[in-house]
């Protein structure tokens, strides 16, 4: 949703970005006891430069200037390898996940609160501040 600036645009990935987190951390407890199930994480910084590859663009003024090539899209969820907590092989930390739960939360309700103050703005510029 690009109206007046990147804000939205830059709010809704952060959205995204929570709720792939939220999926994962739910994927990570549902497995807590499966035998060598390998804990999954989401990498913000992965996420982070595929949101810059669609956003950055360069033209080349001469050919001897560096050619700026975008790098391949990365798949954002990793793996915790050679990590395990159980005698299974399970590498889930349940009082990690909940931890990350509760942190990615508290971070969903503030980008949703961000969002709801650009809406708020948008609408009192509509109705001429009043």
């Amino acid at each position: 949703m690009k109206l007046f600036s990147n804000t939205f645009t830059t709010l809704e990935n952060a959205l995204n970005y929570s709720s792939l987190k939220q999926k994962v951390i739910s994927q990570n407890i549902a497995n807590v006891d499966t035998p060598n199930y390998k804990a999954k994480d989401v990498s913000f910084q992965a996420v982070f430069q595929s949101a810059l590859d669609g956003s950055m663009s360069a033209h080349r003024t001469n050919s001897k200037h560096i050619e700026f090539a975008q790098t391949s899209t990365t798949n954002p969820i990793v793996n915790q390898k050679n990590v395990s907590y159980n005698d299974n092989g399970n590498s889930v930390d349940m009082d990690k996940e909940m931890a990350d739960l509760a942190t990615n939360q508290i971070y969903y309700n503030a980008m949703i609160d961000q969002m709801n103050g650009k809406f708020s703005s948008l609408q009192n510029v509509i109705r001429g501040g009043k």
